[in-house]
């Protein structure tokens, strides 16, 4: 049953707030085996699409039809925080109701499916960032969906885990629906691409692999603006004619009205050329003045087969020097970020007058109840004012709307653009930056990394994102599994 279709979405309208639509007239239809990237600019409704495909939403109107008996797994961005201090065996007891008495099997079957080996009794929040990735995508797969969802899968995975997720899906015989920023990732093993538009709310299906068809959209869109600009030269050479014809009075008026309707039928033939999604501004981290060993390394705590070991390292931070840490998943460097933010870390300081601005990879740093706004007044150094705090936000795209709303109610990207907007309010000696460039729109991370590389004070990175790294000019490297 190949060929036989899995998913369809005929004509679906759907709206959160009213008169203020996400999709209008969407449509596309998936076999059964496909798997498929999903594409679209901020906002554009990648998530709700989810979310309609789970049932978690009802349309306004049009038809969702999931072929019948067909389940339905998700492998989100991040663990929900109230899932935290569960251990892992009890986070995987949540897909069932009741718990099947052999659950503890079928972990096991799914843990060695993504290449995870923890202990069950291990707190979900004491994992690193890419086993929680690893653990998210078993709990989607315990209960052997039909369609598997994935949403931003590579996050915080270093290279052999991404090479595994490869592997994985490559070989995986069901249907595969993924939003990713991930080109090289995505190109290995999709087969198409349905793109949402945040502009016509409608949504364009595409066959290919990913390179081929993101090709295709930039053609076709480079041909769309060349017809524009061709139908405008038109346009502007005819009212400047029907301006000369309307006052001559007899033939010529009616020539002149005839060109009107000339004018009118090329403006009607203008292509919506589709337009992508703005990209942040360039931003500049201005660094506290301050000098001496910003950090001191005297050891560093490794996890190998699941027990902390202390290693020494001698290692001192100064004024423009960029530290980056690499190792492998759950090897613990996330830990080592964590600790030393804290004050935790017996075998690394931090100068104690040094203003730190921390990036967390889940953004445990943020208190979600705040507003946007007030989590930036929050941090902001006294030279800057309100007025500077607004412009300096919505050079990251966070408006006037967004101001109000609260932390835990923007998209992981938006958490994302927040978190660095408040680096630059506090003006810090020290940056400790944990995957900075998870969850954040592809468009913006050049903009980033050119900030990151300008930054004139000390800076602790950790980074699977080679090109990124690259762009950065680390300057300093500590590989935890060779120490």
């Amino acid at each position: 049953m190949a060929d036989e279709v899995i998913i369809r979405f005929d004509n679906v309208d759907f709206e959160y707030v009213e008169k203020k639509p996400v999709l209008e007239g969407a449509s596309f239809s998936l076999r059964r085996g496909a798997k498929v990237t999903l594409m679209g600019q901020n906002g554009a409704g990648k998530s709700t699409l989810f979310g309609l495909i789970r049932g978690e939403f009802k349309p306004r109107s049009g038809v969702i039809s999931i072929n019948k008996d067909c389940s339905v797994g998700t492998a989100r961005q991040m663990v929900a925080r109230e899932d935290l201090d569960l251990s892992v065996e009890n986070y995987f007891a949540k897909a069932f109701d009741p718990v099947p008495h052999n659950l503890t099997g079928r972990i096991n079957k799914v843990m060695e499916a993504v290449n995870l080996q923890v202990p069950l009794d291990r707190r979900v929040g004491d994992l690193s960032g890419g086993q929680q990735a690893r653990l998210l995508l078993a709990f989607a797969l315990i209960e052997n969906p039909d369609i598997l969802l994935l949403d931003e899968p590579t996050n915080n995975l270093d290279q052999a885990g991404i090479d595994h997720l490869i592997e994985f899906l490559v070989m995986y015989d069901k249907t595969v629906i993924v939003i990713s920023h991930d080109a090289d990732f995505l190109n290995c093993f999709t087969e198409g691409v349905i793109y949402l538009d945040v502009f016509t709310k409608q949504t364009e299906l595409y066959v290919g692999d990913y390179y081929s068809v993101t090709e295709e959209i930039a053609n076709r869109v480079e041909r769309e603006e060349k017809k524009n600009a061709q139908l405008l030269k038109n346009i502007q050479d005819r009212k400047e004619k029907v301006n000369f014809f309307a006052n001559k009075g007899g033939k010529m008026r009616k020539l002149a009205k005839k060109m009107r309707d000339d004018i009118a039928e090329s403006e009607e033939n203008m292509v919506d050329v589709r337009r992508e999604d703005k990209t942040i501004r360039d931003f500049e981290i201005e660094a506290q003045d301050i000098s001496g060993a910003i950090v001191t390394i005297n050891q560093v705590q490794v996890i190998v087969n699941h027990e902390a070991v202390i290693k020494p390292k001698e290692l001192i931070l100064r004024k423009r020097q960029k530290l980056l840490i690499s190792g492998p998943n759950g090897i613990g460097k996330s830990t080592f970020l964590r600790s030393l933010v804290s004050g935790d870390n017996k075998g690394a300081v931090i100068l104690p007058e040094v203003v730190v601005g921390y990036y967390s990879q889940d953004f445990a740093n943020l208190d979600f109840s705040q507003t946007v706004y007030d989590s930036l007044d929050s941090v902001r150094m006294s030279d800057f004012g309100a007025q500077d705090m607004r412009s300096i936000a919505a050079g990251f795209l966070l408006t006037g709307e967004v101001m109000g709303r609260k932390v835990g109610e923007l998209s992981e990207g938006q958490k994302g653009l927040l978190a660095f907007a408040r680096l630059v309010l506090m003006k810090p000696g020290l940056l400790i930056l944990d995957e900075p460039t998870n969850h954040i729109n592809f468009r913006h991370i050049p903009v980033i990394a050119k900030a990151l590389n300008e930054y004139q004070g000390a800076m602790i990175m950790i980074s699977h994102m080679a090109e990124f790294v690259r762009e950065v000019k680390m300057n300093e490297f500590l590989e935890l599994d060779k120490i």
